[in-house]
């Protein structure tokens, strides 16, 4: 029943959302870090403190009927998320209601490897051109009963590493207003530009596919989560 009500919510919510983070993305909006920290007129998005949480930020994900699953790190501390609020709750209680029951939801934070001397960056597939598919996991769930084992076109995870479920976004450049971003290898390789194509990355079973987001929502999430944005690696 959660998951269902999750998966109706992101449906219902998911292009009003992203509207807004479009709107903000280039803006300077700042958030106090207090427990489930509310949305504010300047953010779309609430913080969740000091829990255990999925950054998918840097995820490679594998498609099987339809949907991705993306192996993600699992954190603890401050994340940011769109609120996903549902009767009873929104995306932060639900992840603390993951303590002990098994699971933890997808929110955001900021790697370290795509600020000064990391070795990823932010790939922006432009919206004129791009036809690929990318996985929107933010409220993702995720189970940790995948933590240590095998999963199909992810391979052996880590301790620290979790399966992810996540909806699947198609870029389809008739009617995009913006581009996507996506995280890759840094220093820029062009040859990763390979997965802002449909050809590459698309919803077919047996894909692999990128986390990703509309351009400019990492800036809106970290200087809402963090109060300023540091320099980041980018690839255009």
């Amino acid at each position: 029943m959660l998951a269902s009500a999750l998966s109706n919510l992101r449906a219902i919510l998911s292009s009003t959302v992203v509207a807004v983070l479009l709107a903000l993305a280039l803006a300077a909006p700042t958030a106090a870090a207090t427990d489930a920290a509310a949305p504010t007129a300047k953010s779309p998005l609430i913080v969740c403190e000091k829990q255990t949480y999925a950054l998918c930020l840097t995820a490679k994900c594998f498609v099987f009927d339809g949907v991705s699953y993306c192996k993600c790190d699992v954190k603890k501390g401050d994340s940011v998320s769109i609120p996903l609020t549902y009767k009873g709750g929104d995306v932060c209680s639900v992840n603390a209601d993951g303590v002990g029951n098994g699971y933890m939801v997808s929110t955001f934070s900021l790697p370290k490897s795509l600020t000064k001397g990391g070795d990823q960056a932010l790939y922006t597939c432009p919206a004129e051109s791009s036809t690929g598919a990318y996985a929107q996991c933010d409220g993702g769930i995720c189970f940790r009963s995948t933590q240590g084992q095998e999963f199909p076109g992810l391979g052996k995870l880590k301790g620290g590493e979790i399966v992810c479920s996540c909806p699947i976004t198609t870029a389809d450049p008739s009617t995009a207003k913006t581009g996507y971003q996506i995280v890759g290898p840094y220093p820029c390789e062009k040859s990763f530009f390979k997965y802002c194509k449909g050809k590459v990355a698309n919803d077919d079973t047996g894909s692999t596919i990128y986390v990703g987001a509309p351009t400019g929502s990492a800036r809106l999430s970290t200087k809402t989560l963090y109060g300023k944005v540091p320099p980041l690696n980018h690839c255009e």
